[in-house]
């Protein structure tokens, strides 16, 4: 589990990118999720470490789970 995201936009986006079926993709139409540490990590003893030690392995699975409130109360 990382204790951060980097969330990212697209606002630079222009209209001129094609994607699949040759959609343009306008501003604003995408948006992207990256789990990480925190940026200053190394710099901050409060936080959790970055470091990776000889003979350690790395390895982290992001599940995202999207839903829509309908304005009905949820089901059990």
């Amino acid at each position: 589990m990382e204790p951060g995201i980097q969330f990212y936009t697209g606002n630079f986006l222009d209209g001129t990118l094609l994607g699949s079926s040759y959609r343009a993709y306008q501003q604003h139409s995408g948006l992207a999720l990256e789990t990480q540490h925190y940026p200053d990590s190394p710099n901050m003893p409060g936080f959790p470490s970055t470091v990776l030690h000889l003979g350690e392995t790395y390895e982290t699975t992001t599940i995202f789970e999207l839903s829509v409130h309908t304005g009905e109360a949820p089901k059990p």
